[in-house]
């Protein structure tokens, strides 16, 4: 089973990531395509290096390049994989049979309070500035960008994030056990 999390910043997507691999999947990030490029291209990682770097790697490689990198990796096994944020990279997982694409949603006011408490490098420190970027992200300009809000109408499951981390494990049992 290949299992896709797609959401906004600080939803949650890691925590699920961890407790799917608690549960025995392996676990992949298109971002770590973008890390590996940034390194050999001497660039240092940030998050506005990564969203350039991925915008870059789709438009020499095509829309689903990042995808298409990390199927190669798993060659069939169980997985999940974080931070699909393009409609291409969901086409390109959907070769799959068994991939589901599950958004994980929180609260604005809920991920900036978790953006504030994880201090994550490249992790933006003020409000205002967070909220902006978002926006950024939400709607691509060409195929290149990203594009969370068209990423999310494919999901093919919503997970919602405004609860406590019991809540949390307790719906992943469920959606774990729907689609096994």
């Amino acid at each position: 089973m290949l299992i896709g999390l797609t959401g906004r910043y600080a939803s949650g997507k890691s925590t699920v990531v961890d407790w799917l691999v608690s549960m025995g999947f392996a676990s992949e990030s298109c971002s770590d395509s973008i890390r590996v490029y940034l390194k050999e291209n001497g660039i240092e990682e940030s998050r506005e290096n990564l969203i350039e770097g991925g915008n870059e790697l789709r438009r020499t490689g095509g829309p689903g390049i990042l995808a298409e990198m990390l199927l190669e990796r798993l060659d069939g096994k169980d997985a999940v994989i974080d931070s699909i944020r393009t409609p291409g990279e969901v086409e390109a997982l959907r070769e799959r049979e068994d991939f589901v694409l599950i958004e994980v949603r929180a609260g604005m006011e809920a991920r900036w309070q978790r953006a504030k408490s994880r201090a994550r490098t490249g992790d933006i420190s003020d409000k205002q500035t967070f909220f902006a970027n978002e926006e950024k992200e939400a709607v691509a300009k060409d195929e290149s960008g990203q594009a969370l809000n068209a990423t999310a109408e494919m999901a093919d499951l919503v997970l919602v994030n405004d609860g406590s981390i019991g809540d949390l494990y307790s719906n992943l049992e469920e959606i774990l056990k729907r689609i096994s």
